[in-house]
């Protein structure tokens, strides 16, 4: 998602307010059949003993290099403590009770497209006149649909009057939705695949949120069928162009905030104490390494991290450390249980491990590269609430969020939580999100 978020700054110029066009596809193998069989089947996720004995031969024959001294995770995951989780994962981690875990909501799978889609949908109980308005979740990389399990039932579970019918697919290509098998599947093609998922479910409005690739694809979402999205609530935000107002902004924003439209908050997040440059570019460059390589040859790389399960592990679990809090770079432990246990982290690992889904997973970096694309110029004109989140990648402030989300009902500075919001902060989440519904639900009568 670091490519969006740069590519954007640089891409968006004359906005425009139309649609992008719906269009349709075919991601299976061969060509379009006549007609697609449309039924919705319950999925469960399985396991078996020979799967579980395969991962423990692989992790036994793993090889470690020893870390620098006084490292910490600066140069990536610290292999000290890298022994320590692997440890866990094969000696205590309890792969069969984490497959009851995930089977606790009830899964399904829909054909779309060509692909088979999986999401779990999670309806509240039933409350004499409450409401009920459907919510769609999603993920981005290197997450997965169970970043929402500590989230959900906050939002299913009514409070004042108001409920949520919560559906979480997988990005096709990760997890337990089919990859596609053909080039070119980009956030449009997601965006339209869940449009289409939840017309087939019966929905014709709903709500959507989103984080990291999550985000974007809510985003297109938004401007592909406004006209079915009630509110976009986003955690990672995308700016404005990067024009001669933003660099004025950059340069002097710091010394004549009022004058550009920042809060101390937004300076505080721009600045902070080594300045903008420090924060907003080295900051990018020293975590962008593997964006650079998952959108050129993401084939290459996956090959190892495919097949060796401490490679995926430490690959995934590196991105949860810094993402959480750049700080953490700075300790052997790389701060990683600060915020997550480990049976959740290694549950994520084992979502793409046995799904073989890590290769497909990272080529969607390469198939939303271009710069040509409708959904950089065009405007987002639904009700928008953003939560900004202090530890995110990137900061966004209002003003600069407006350019893009131009019906702002709600922007949140929140106190605390980084990059995987729902995975780390799902109170404050799901607190900010009904507030924004409800404002929504108010205006709209």
């Amino acid at each position: 998602i670091l490519y969006e978020v740069l590519i954007t700054m640089l891409a968006y110029r004359g906005r425009k307010t139309q649609n992008i066009p719906m269009g349709d596809g075919w991601w299976g193998p061969g060509h379009k059949p006549h007609s697609e069989d449309e039924k919705v089947l319950p999925f469960e996720v399985q396991t078996s003993d020979s799967e579980i004995q395969d991962l423990y031969d692989l992790i036994d024959r793993t090889r470690y290099t020893e870390p620098l001294e006084n490292a910490g995770f600066q140069y990536g995951f610290n292999s000290t403590y890298l022994k320590k989780v692997v440890h866990y994962w094969r000696h205590k981690f309890d792969w069969k009770n984490q497959v009851a875990v995930l089977n606790k909501y009830p899964h399904f799978k829909t054909k779309i497209e060509g692909l088979d889609i999986h999401f779990v949908r999670v309806r509240p109980p039933h409350r004499e006149g409450q409401r009920v308005l459907p919510l769609m979740l999603v993920h981005g990389w290197p997450g997965s649909f169970y970043e929402f399990y500590r989230i959900l039932p906050l939002l299913t579970n009514p409070r004042g009057g108001l409920a949520f019918e919560v559906i979480c697919p997988s990005i096709p290509g990760y997890g337990f939705s089919e990859a596609p098998h053909k080039q070119g599947f980009n956030s449009l093609a997601a965006a339209r695949v869940f449009h289409k998922l939840m017309e087939r479910l019966g929905f014709s409005e709903y709500y959507l949120q989103g984080g990291d690739w999550g985000s974007l694809i809510t985003t297109n979402m938004a401007q592909m069928k406004p006209q079915c999205v009630k509110g976009l609530h986003l955690n990672m935000l995308t700016g404005r162009t990067m024009g001669f107002g933003v660099l004025f902004a950059v340069m002097f924003g710091r010394y004549l905030p009022w004058l550009f439209g920042f809060t101390r908050e937004d300076v505080k997040r721009l600045f902070g104490s080594d300045g903008f440059l420090e924060r907003n570019v080295y900051e990018l460059l020293r975590e962008s390494g593997y964006m650079h390589i998952q959108a050129t040859k993401p084939d290459t790389a996956g090959c190892g991290v495919n097949n060796s399960p401490v490679g995926l592990a430490a690959y995934i679990l590196e991105k949860f450390s810094t993402w959480t809090d750049f700080s953490n770079r700075d300790l052997e432990e790389g701060g990683l249980e600060r915020k997550f246990t480990l049976d959740d982290l290694l549950t994520n690992v084992m979502i793409y491990w046995t799904s073989g889904s890590v290769v497909s997973s990272m080529r969607f970096y390469k198939e939303n590269i271009g710069s040509n694309r409708p959904d950089h110029k065009a405007a987002v004109h639904v009700p928008t609430g953003l939560a900004a989140f202090p530890n995110e990648i990137m900061h966004v402030p209002q003003v600069w969020a407006r350019d893009r989300y131009r019906n702002l009902y709600s922007y949140s500075y929140m106190p605390r939580g980084g990059h995987f919001a729902a995975f780390e902060e799902p109170l404050l989440l799901a607190d900010d999100l009904r507030q924004f519904v409800e404002k929504v639900e108010k205006s709209s009568g």
